[in-house]
């Protein structure tokens, strides 16, 4: 039986690739989200990929094949070490953004651990937004106007006189949930106070970013880099909005789908000669090397530009579970080449069909959300194209249970955006808990 990247199930196992006399090393990947079960999933099927630990993983990867996880969290940064230097591990692998903020990298190259992701330096321009915007202003990266404000007095006043719609950030990380779009300046006024208050998103809101909003379409568009060479990855397009129709207030992400027909190839040429290319330039002008994968959100406007939204500093999710998918370059290798600073000239190949996953939610996401309950129907899916990537679960005495707001992305592939769609949400129905929810037109635009 084949694996939705084409590959025999069981394929290249440690002990058999050890016998040929290649290179065989354990790698730890850092995370429990969706984004690192499909990051375990993929290297464990590398030619060079040994055991793979997840730290502390979810249900998806406790029972994936060549998989185990590890009981410590994303943030135990001196148990990581600790456990990659006592177990020999060739290679870290960060998924979520909270540990490259607090500094994983470099500890970890303090101690000659390998490892791939940026510094807390780079990471930067996730964790803080008013870094990011004052960033690109210097190096001239087109992004929207903005003001930041620490006063809710001051940041109140602006909101009175400036144009509507108005885009409010949080400055620091808040799960992918710290932006409102504001319609009424009575909302945007609400959403300020609020951020800065600390009733919102606590410390990461003692500061904020308001913009302009930008019309267009969004698109996710990701490289790795190694410090000097770039390796873009194929555009995905996420949907933020918790409901249909884009309504409803932001989550980290209810479905994804690659590639994204907005960036085409002219508008890819254009991002990374006007984007890319110049963060990291602009980075090492200021002293810091960037190596890790770097994530543009994009807003592309109806004549092939392209303004940042923000940048991520690790895969996004969903983006990745499709990006995943289709990618039939080993990804353990790209990430080694990155951390060796070989990735110059390095060729990345994609299935060329499409991919698409919809994340099905737990009852009350964004905010509170049920937790606990039994998921039923997981073995009911089968296909080789479809791949549900497990989130927000854990294993109960064999059991699987809900245990956060999102909960799977059910990824499937397809010969177009419409295939890819009905074949995802065929799988999606046969998955129930109860209150389970999501968007049910997942990818509408290209379609």
């Amino acid at each position: 039986m084949r694996c939705a990247d084409g590959r025999r199930r069981g394929k290249g196992r440690p002990a058999l690739r050890a016998a040929r006399g290649e290179t065989v090393m354990d790698v730890l990947i850092v995370g429990g989200g969706g984004r690192e079960h499909a990051m375990a999933w993929k290297i464990a099927r590398s030619a060079q990929a040994g055991k793979v630990y997840v730290a502390p993983g979810n249900a998806g990867t406790a029972l994936e094949e060549g998989v185990a996880n590890v009981p410590i969290a994303a943030g135990d940064i001196d148990a990581l070490c600790a456990f990659a230097r006592e177990r020999g591990i060739g290679l870290t692998v960060v998924g979520p953004e909270a540990p490259l903020a607090q500094g994983i990298v470099d500890r970890f190259r303090e101690r000659g651990l390998a490892i791939f992701g940026p510094a807390r330096a780079a990471a930067q321009l996730e964790s803080s937004k008013v870094f990011c915007k004052d960033f690109m202003r210097r190096h001239g990266i087109p992004t929207a106007n903005w003001r930041s404000f620490s006063d809710a007095r001051a940041a109140r006043a602006f909101l009175r006189e400036c144009k509507l719609p108005a885009v409010v950030k949080a400055d620091g990380l808040a799960a992918g949930k710290g932006v409102v779009v504001a319609h009424e300046r009575g909302d945007a006024e609400r959403a300020a106070s609020e951020m800065l208050s600390g009733d919102l998103f606590g410390d990461a809101g003692r500061r904020i970013v308001i913009e302009d909003f930008l019309e267009g379409e969004e698109a996710s568009f990701i490289c790795l880099c190694d410090g000097r060479s770039l390796a873009p990855l194929a555009a995905s397009q996420d949907h933020k909005a918790r409901d249909d129709g884009d309504a409803g207030p932001n989550t980290g992400g209810m479905g994804a789908y690659s590639p994204a027909p907005v960036v085409t190839g002219a508008v890819r040429e254009r991002v990374m000669r006007e984007i890319m290319r110049p963060v990291v330039a602009g980075l090492a002008a200021d002293g810091i090397e960037y190596t890790g994968f770097l994530y543009a959100g994009l807003m592309v406007d109806k004549h092939g530009g392209a303004r940042v939204l923000e940048f991520n500093c690790r895969l996004g999710d969903p983006e990745t579970q499709p990006l995943l998918m289709r990618l039939r370059t080993d990804l353990l290798e790209l990430c080694l080449a990155a951390v060796h600073r070989r990735l110059d000239g390095a060729a990345v190949e994609w299935d060329g069909r499409t991919a698409l996953g919809v994340v099905l939610a737990s009852g009350g996401y964004p905010g509170a959300c049920d937790t606990g309950h039994v998921i039923e129907g997981l073995e009911s899916v089968s296909e080789d194209d479809t791949k549900v990537f497990h989130a927000g679960t854990r294993l109960d005495g064999g059991v699987v249970r809900t245990s956060g707001g999102r909960v799977l992305c059910v990824t499937s592939l397809g010969d177009d955006v419409k295939q890819a769609r009905e074949r995802a949400y065929r799988a999606c129905e046969r998955i129930r808990w109860p209150r389970r929810f999501f968007r049910t037109d997942i990818g509408h635009r290209a379609v």
